[in-house]
């Protein structure tokens, strides 16, 4: 046995709540749509970095969140990709004034709702940039999948990111 879940049904949903109990000094968690923020966001002057994507392979995204990586996290229910709604709103709730950068794997279902929630929030008045993040050196032609997906070099692409000059609130050259 590798995890107890109560109901499938609720797995995401029960798992975020128990995140957020154990970290409530460090971040919150939104539903309808669902969502993980810093507790402090938004932060002025800062741009917000959001990243996301389907559960079932935690910690990632949620486990994320925090000073020195992400404003927001969007987990999509198991192994499915997050709603352009559940993006759209995280960008907004942490959105300092300064813009947010979209951390995508290159996942089909990732890249498509990133996109339209970038759309929505651009409407809005939101500066909203994507780094589409495609590392994975296991399958590079494969038939089965649209390219290279970005698992390995997530973590280090939102470690690297929460960092400078996005912590200071410039976009790099």
């Amino acid at each position: 046995m590798k995890k107890l879940i109560n109901d499938p049904a609720n797995a995401v949903r029960e798992s975020l709540a128990g995140l957020a109990a154990a970290h409530a000094d460090l971040l919150a968690v939104r539903y309808d749509p669902t969502f993980v923020l810093r507790a402090d966001a938004p932060v002025r002057g800062k741009v917000a970095l959001v990243s996301g994507g389907g559960s079932g392979h935690e910690p990632l995204h949620a486990g994320f969140v925090g000073p020195g990586m992400l404003d927001a996290a969007c987990p999509g229910q198991i192994f499915t990709s997050p709603t352009p709604d559940q993006i759209a709103a995280a960008t907004r709730a942490v959105s300092g004034g300064t813009g947010v950068l979209h951390l995508v794997k290159n996942y089909t279902g990732d890249v498509l709702n990133f996109e339209l929630a970038a759309e929505l929030c651009l409407a809005d008045g939101i500066r909203v940039e994507a780094a589409l993040i495609n590392d994975d050196v296991a399958v590079k032609d494969s038939l089965y999948t649209a390219g290279r997906r970005g698992v390995g070099g997530t973590v280090l692409a939102k470690s690297s990111a929460g960092r400078r000059p996005y912590a200071e609130g410039r976009w790099p050259r």
